[in-house]
C-alpha cells in the first residue's frame, strides 16, 4: 500500500518507525514537511499541488489542524483516502462537510482514527440505536493546563482537589481548547455529534497522566471507558496511543486480516 504522511514531528516520526520495524506492507512514498532541505529517506514535498504524482492509496496527517483541509482536499481529490488526526479542525462550521462532499465526489474515504482514545468502535456500533446521553471527561494535572484558558476560570496552582473548570459541547470545547479538541470531536463523531456530546476537563493537582473517562447510554444499555496515557518517551505532549491507533489503522488498510 502507498502511504504519503503530511507531517514528520513526533507522530510521523513515530509511525514510520513503527512501520518499519513491524515490516508493515506499506511504502511510504512521500511525506510532506515544510522545509524540503530536511533530510529524510522519503521523497518529500511541500505543497498539495505535489500529491497526485506519487499515486498515494491513503493520506495521514499528521501536521496539526490547518493542514487537514488543504491536504485532505488534494488527497481526495487524486484518489485516495484520506485519515486526520487533527480531527479538532472539524470543530469549525463547514469544515467536515467540505471533505465529505470531495470523498462522495471521488468515491473515496474519511477515516477517523481513535487518536488517544479507546472503545470508539463500540462507541460508533451503540449509536446505530438512539444514544441518550455521552459524556467526556479529560483529566489532567493541574499545570498541565497552563498556557489555555482554565488559567483564566481557575487558580490552578492553588487547587487542593479536581476542579471542573469547563462543561459543555465538544464543538465549543474543541474551539476553546485546542490542545484537547482532537479528542473532544472523535468523541463527538462516534456518538451523538459535536453539539450533543458533553466535554468536561479538569485540573487535578494529584494527576500524574492525562484520563479519558467517557460514559454513554441509550437503547444499546451502557458503557464506560477509561484511558490513562503514557505519553511518547520522546515527546511528553504526545500520546503514545495516537500513534499506536493510526499504525493500526495503516495497517488495517494493507491486511487481509482486520480487527
Amino acid at each position: 500500500m502507498r502511504l504519503v504522511l503530511i507531517g514528520w514531528g513526533a507522530i510521523g516520526s513515530e509511525i514510520a518507525r513503527l512501520l518499519a520495524a513491524r515490516r508493515s506492507a506499506v511504502q511510504i512514498v512521500a511525506v510532506a514537511v515544510r522545509d524540503a532541505g530536511r533530510d529524510l529517506p522519503f521523497p518529500l514535498i511541500t505543497a498539495p499541488t505535489e500529491l497526485p504524482a506519487h499515486t498515494p492509496d491513503l493520506v495521514v496527517e499528521v501536521a496539526g489542524r490547518a493542514a487537514v483541509l488543504p491536504w485532505g482536499q488534494a488527497a481526495l481529490a487524486a484518489g485516495a483516502d484520506f485519515a486526520p488526526a487533527s480531527t479538532s479542525a472539524f470543530a469549525e462550521d463547514g469544515a467536515l462537510e467540505a471533505l465529505l462532499h470531495l470523498a462522495r465526489a471521488h468515491n473515496r474515504q474519511i477515516l477517523i482514527p481513535p487518536g488517544a482514545l479507546g472503545g470508539m468502535d463500540a462507541l460508533s456500533a451503540a449509536a446505530r440505536l438512539p444514544l441518550a446521553q455521552v459524556t467526556h471527561d479529560i483529566t489532567k494535572p493541574a499545570l498541565a493546563w497552563a498556557g489555555t484558558e482554565a488559567e483564566t476560570l481557575c487558580d490552578l496552582a492553588s487547587l487542593t482537589a479536581p476542579h471542573c473548570f469547563f462543561e459543555g459541547p465538544a464543538r465549543e470545547a474543541g474551539r476553546r481548547f485546542p490542545q484537547n479538541a482532537n479528542v473532544a470531536m472523535i468523541t463527538a463523531l462516534a456518538g451523538v455529534g459535536p453539539e450533543a456530546t458533553i466535554i468536561r476537563m479538569i485540573a487535578d493537582p494529584a494527576a500524574t497522566g492525562n484520563r479519558h473517562r467517557i460514559v454513554a447510554n441509550g437503547d444499546f444499555g451502557r458503557m464506560e471507558i477509561t484511558l490513562d496515557n503514557l505519553a511518547l518517551p520522546h515527546n511528553p505532549k504526545s500520546s503514545a496511543l495516537t500513534a499506536l491507533s493510526l499504525v493500526r489503522l495503516i495497517e488495517n488498510r494493507a491486511t487481509p486480516l482486520v480487527i
